[in-house]
């Protein structure tokens, strides 16, 4: 070790510059023996420079499985030379950023050993296959590769699509292929800055726990010992060819319940769409090109692009995102804007009003349509009836409207709630099909399978979050913007067929069930301090919940961190920092940490009786939503400056 790089890091330790435990990884990181020259490099450039915050955001913790598996930053904020290689100063660095906390070589190679002998762990004997797919993001592809060629080095079978997929198809395939597992790199709709990787058993569904904390282990035994590289294990991923393209489009085809409904969509409907830079430009068009949907697609945004060079977030929750779509739609004189996330696997829309412009449905209003389109033309197709409706069942998150609910009791089938990630709504799936009793599942037609669960176990209607993921068909088990996008081109089909559109058709759902109005308010803390202060308010809201909010009582507390609580089917709900708070006149506030960004989220309903007309009730709760979510920020304040 430099003594004198040692020498300067224990003094900004001394003078409170560094984190004690910053310091304490960086002292771990300076005894490996494996360190390359662009981590050697770049931490003296760090150190000379006097970096210190910059050092604390790069080593104060280590990169960690949250809901959406492991994310950081690819790039710092301060990128140093020997990062920055040969590559040109307008675009990304030649090499991801070192660190603990960062999304680099070490990590990624370490995150998918430590899988990999988990999965050993658990199928010994066995001839381990794990498929990996990324997105556009800066060093997806790298990244993949590096997955790729570690798996081979530990003799487990590596399959790679030829270039960018979605994090749905992923899931699909570890099914479709019989593999052990998969790995995703992806940041989602994370900024520029930021890649991940999340990790699938075989099921197709992200790591649940006892998986997750398992692979965690085997992990952090593998981080600091560099010899479980030098394994035997030779040869090469093998690139999948377009049969697993098909395979995933006539999968996908499976969720279709009304075909003549794709009729009326391609005679009276037009579309545009966005992948935002990302993976749904790989199989979107395709899906609309066999139904004969005419669709126009952005030209500026159908190139992958890891720069997501033309919105400031590519989240298609933002309304920024849409807006060079909406722009089009009004040239083209389309009706409805479609975007999807750069992993394919939110969807977000916007359709035309009857003033000409375009309104942004929100994640909550999507499912919402999903969830009653499917379910009443599965009645009126005399799929589901009285006897079997039991069978039947609708997921959601807990953070997620309670229209569904609603839906659910009218046509007396279930709801059951998860907490906030697809993969407990996937695990749900996993059950269903283990009650099911077919052997070799996905080789059944979705018709017996479908046939079989409604006579003796659960029959999967769609399941939804509220941040625009929604899935309607088990054959993949996580949240998938493709399938999403037929769907929504079916409903709105349907509607057109009756005259209406997909706003007309939501406000026929607030007639019959009462206006449902949600808003997600976040706080960004971002760095070591921002951590500390997410637990201090979860903490604070915890020991000292609020007593009332604009004059309405609080009547419910339920601390998902502490208590135990159970679903509707009696399943057991794993341990959460998330704080619900019920008041007066149906008002409900949930909050919880982010699993995948620095932030807070607080999500505000009401659910108000129509009275006086249905425009009159959205703007009262617009009203109100944004007036307590000002109250709440204001709240926020006091409690961190107490």
């Amino acid at each position: 070790m430099n003594s004198l790089l040692q020498d300067t890091i224990e003094k900004a330790f001394r003078e409170q510059k560094l984190l004690e435990t910053t310091f304490h990884n960086l002292e771990e990181f300076l005894s490996l023996k494996d360190l390359s020259a662009v981590e050697r490099e770049s931490l003296n450039e760090l150190v000379q420079n006097q970096n210190w915050e910059e050092l604390n955001e790069r080593f104060y913790k280590r990169l960690s499985f949250g809901t959406g598996g492991i994310r950081g930053r690819t790039m710092g904020r301060v990128i140093t030379k020997a990062e920055r290689g040969s590559a040109s100063l307008d675009g990304p660095p030649q090499y991801p950023a070192i660190g603990f906390n960062c999304m680099n070589d070490r990590n990624v190679r370490s995150a998918a050993l430590g899988f990999a002998r988990y999965l050993q762990r658990v199928f010994p004997g066995e001839a381990l296959k794990i498929v990996i797919s990324h997105d556009s993001r800066h060093f997806s592809r790298y990244f993949s590769e590096l997955c790729g060629h570690t798996l081979e080095k530990t003799k487990v079978k590596a399959f790679l699509f030829p270039s960018q997929r979605s994090t749905p198809q992923l899931s699909f395939t570890v099914r479709w292929l019989k593999a052990h597992g998969g790995i995703m790199i992806t940041a989602s709709h994370n900024p520029p800055y930021d890649n991940g990787f999340k990790a699938y058993f075989k099921d197709g569904c992200q790591l649940i726990e006892p998986h997750a904390s398992e692979v965690i282990k085997e992990v952090e035994a593998i981080e600091s010992r560099a010899d479980y590289l030098l394994q035997d294990g030779e040869g090469s991923p093998i690139i999948l060819g377009p049969e697993a393209d098909s395979a995933y489009i006539d999968a996908v085809e499976t969720i279709i319940l009304e075909p003549q409904a794709l009729s009326t969509a391609q005679e009276k409907l037009k579309i545009v769409y966005s992948p935002l830079h990302g993976t749904g430009i790989e199989i979107i068009p395709k899906l609309l090109d066999r139904h004969g949907i005419r669709y126009c697609l952005v030209p500026s945004q159908i190139i992958p692009d890891g720069n997501f060079p033309t919105v400031k977030s590519p989240n298609p929750e933002d309304p920024a995102a849409l807006s060079l779509a909406i722009n089009l739609a009004l040239e083209q004189k389309a009706d409805i804007v479609i975007a999807t996330d750069p992993d394919g696997d939110r969807m977000g829309a916007a359709v035309k009003n009857k003033q000409g412009e375009f309104d942004l449905l929100t994640g909550n209003q999507i499912f919402s349509l999903f969830a009653y389109y499917r379910t009443s033309r599965l009645f009126e197709q005399g799929i589901l009836n009285a006897q079997n409706a039991h069978r039947a069942v609708l997921i959601k998150s807990l953070v997620t409207t309670d229209l569904i609910k609603k839906i659910a009791e009218h046509y007396h089938v279930q709801c059951v709630e998860t907490l906030t990630g697809f993969k407990y709504i996937g695990a749900k799936l996993l059950k269903y099909e283990l009650q099911s009793g077919l052997e070799d599942y996905d080789n059944h037609p979705f018709n017996e399978r479908r046939a079989v669960q409604l006579q003796k176990g659960k029959y999967f209607i769609c399941g939804g979050e509220e941040s625009y993921g929604t899935s309607c068909g088990d054959y993949v088990r996580d949240k998938d913007a493709n399938s999403a996008t037929l769907e929504l081109v079916e409903v709105a089909g349907w509607a057109a067929r009756h005259s209406m559109t997909l706003l007309d058709y939501l406000d026929s759902i607030y007639t019959t069930f009462g206006y449902f109005a949600e808003k997600l308010g976040t706080m960004t803390f971002e760095g070591p301090e921002g951590s500390n202060l997410i637990v201090q308010i979860l903490k604070s809201y915890r020991e000292n919940p609020p007593g009332e909010f604009l004059g309405n009582k609080r009547v419910g507390f339920d601390d998902f961190g502490l208590a135990d609580h159970y679903d509707i089917e009696g399943d057991l709900i794993p341990k959460e920092i998330m704080l619900r708070f019920i008041f007066e006149n149906n008002n409900k506030l949930i909050i919880r940490g982010s699993g995948t960004e620095p932030k807070i989220k607080f999500y505000l309903s009401t659910h108000s009786p129509i009275e006086n007309g249905l425009e009159k009730t959205k703007d009262n709760a617009t009203h109100f939503l944004n007036r307590w979510w000002e109250i709440i920020q204001q709240d926020v304040k006091r409690r961190i400056n107490r």
